[in-house]
């Protein structure tokens, strides 16, 4: 009797994602992907800084490209708080590598970059572990006496 409650414990996956949740882990790749690319564009527009041009440094949230990869970056920053709140790390981590593929595709038609094949083989490499990821459970959960959390949805 023991046995076979333990095993439904350990066989039960915990479904906890919903559309604002998509929404967060889309929000999170193009907030990344975009607001790194802007920077890039920015940065590129101000030149290169050095020790002597340290005040163009302080200027560059000024420049609108830099502004606006600012503005994106900090959506993605909160928006990953906000998916830390639900999910592992070891699996927020890995859905949004999407965003390597996003961000080399952007480098290379937005920013005129030239990318490598072995670099693409890389690439579409850590993008297919994400496969293997979305697969499991979002959230590791120990069982306790009082079961899984109240705001997660166990199925077995």
């Amino acid at each position: 009797m023991q046995m076979s409650e333990q095993s439904t414990k350990t066989d039960t996956h915990v479904h906890s994602m919903s559309f604002l949740r998509y929404f967060l882990l889309a929000v999170i790749v193009f907030g990344s992907t975009f607001g790194d690319v802007y920077l890039a564009k920015g940065m590129k527009q101000i030149g290169a800084i050095s020790l002597t041009r340290w005040r163009d440094l302080i200027l560059a949230p000024f420049n609108p490209y830099v502004a606006l990869g600012i503005v994106l970056l900090m959506m993605f920053y909160l928006s990953y708080l906000a998916s830390l709140s639900w999910a592992d790390l070891s699996y927020i981590m890995p859905a949004t590598t999407s965003g390597y593929v996003l961000t080399a595709l952007c480098a290379h038609f937005m920013l005129g970059e030239h990318i490598p094949l072995t670099r693409w083989i890389g690439i579409l490499m850590i993008t297919a572990g994400v496969g293997f990821v979305t697969g499991g459970p979002s959230l590791t959960v120990t069982p306790s006496p009082e079961g899984p959390s109240p705001h997660l949805e166990a199925r077995s």
